[in-house]
């Protein structure tokens, strides 16, 4: 299996996921045009996505995915929930496949685990994604991680998390403070120190890689996200620790073989 965050941010998100013949996207935040333009940088075609995977309805998360679903016939998947609140978003498409929160099912031979997260929108979800013998776990968008999240995630081989915010830049940034609020809340987004902590508490000796994905251009710093979680990983053997790289808002992140 490999992945690439292709985009990550509040203007956009979409990550590529392939395993043998078969590929899927997480979310697609982006315009038809720039969303082929970042396959292109990683030597992918959106002729072999076999559908498009939607986490929840913000805009970040779904404003090109009805756009490529028409262009390259491919189904949306999500619950109903999700769905209901994006459809304006979306527009007609070729298919829509539902799926239930927390129930596995199969795709074009990749197994999918969606499972409930903590955000501000109708049904948000993360998703397990496995085939071959590894997994890549996807959490972005929560303000916290649950039990069931940990219990998910612990066995992945590859795992994009979120590293939204620094609270101090946070506190001292743009934000009036009711969106200071909104970020912080237990549906808003994880601070640099929740990801590193969570990171650092469940590696194990087959996670080999780690995105922090959803950095504030406005209240974090990449350096300070990925040095947060390098200094947390420190203290665990070289066998527990995962390399890491970070998922960027205008340029394609790594492309990671597990």
């Amino acid at each position: 299996m490999k992945f690439c965050v292709l985009g990550s941010g509040s203007r956009g998100n979409a990550t590529y996921i392939e395993s043998g013949s078969a590929a899927l996207l997480i979310d697609n935040g982006f315009s038809g045009v720039e969303l082929e333009r970042r396959l292109a940088a990683i030597a992918a075609s959106p002729t072999k996505l076999a559908g498009i995977l939607v986490t929840h309805e913000h805009n970040d998360h779904i404003k090109g995915a009805g756009i490529l679903a028409r262009k390259y016939k491919l189904p949306i998947i999500a619950n109903h929930a999700t769905f209901t609140a994006a459809r304006s978003t979306i527009g007609n498409i070729p298919q829509y496949q539902e799926f239930h929160t927390g129930t596995p099912f199969e795709f074009v031979g990749f197994n999918i685990h969606p499972f409930a997260i903590s955000h501000d929108s109708a049904e948000p979800v993360g998703f397990v994604v496995s085939r071959n013998s590894c997994s890549l776990g996807y959490c972005t968008d929560t303000g916290m991680i649950s039990r069931l999240i940990t219990h998910l995630l612990s066995g992945c081989h590859g795992l994009i998390i979120e590293s939204n915010h620094d609270p101090e830049m946070l506190k001292n940034g743009p934000y009036p403070p009711f969106l200071q609020q909104r970020v912080r809340s237990r549906t808003g987004h994880l601070a640099n120190e929740d990801a590193a902590s969570f990171v650092a508490d469940f590696s194990h000796a087959d996670l080999q890689h780690v995105v922090l994905a959803h950095l504030s251009e406005k209240n974090n710093d990449p350096g300070l996200a990925l040095d947060t979680t390098l200094a947390a990983l420190d203290s665990l053997p070289d066998s527990h620790r995962p390399s890491v790289s970070l998922g960027r808002q205008h340029r394609v992140g790594e492309v990671v073989f597990l």
